[in-house]
């Protein structure tokens, strides 16, 4: 029935979050630490869909909150890319060093 076990998932996903924090701590640009971001939201999916399948699959709770998260996902890059075309305009960088809105 299964033909993937349920750790060739978990292995993948932890690459992928391992990838997306990676691109996350070490980007200057704000774009790429947004798309780190992503991908951890992305790892995140992929480990509630595969407990989801094959610890309680009659029930949709994995499925839903998988819903949920790529809804949150995309409010995130909305948001995220609406201020840093916002600050762009200000500045004219998005170096996430150069941006310090905070200090006059």
């Amino acid at each position: 029935m299964n033909s993937v076990p349920l750790n060739a998932y978990l292995v993948v996903a932890a690459a992928l979050f391992c990838f997306g924090l990676y691109g996350s701590l070490t980007r200057r640009n704000a774009v790429g630490i947004l798309m780190g971001v992503e991908l951890m939201l992305n790892a995140v999916n992929i480990n509630l869909v595969a407990f989801w399948r094959y610890l309680t699959p009659e029930h949709l709770g994995g499925q839903v909150f998988a819903v949920f998260i790529i809804a949150l996902a995309a409010a995130e890059a909305a948001i995220g890319l609406a201020l840093f075309i916002a600050i762009y305009r200000t500045r004219d960088t998005v170096n996430v060093e150069d941006i310090n809105l905070m200090k006059w």
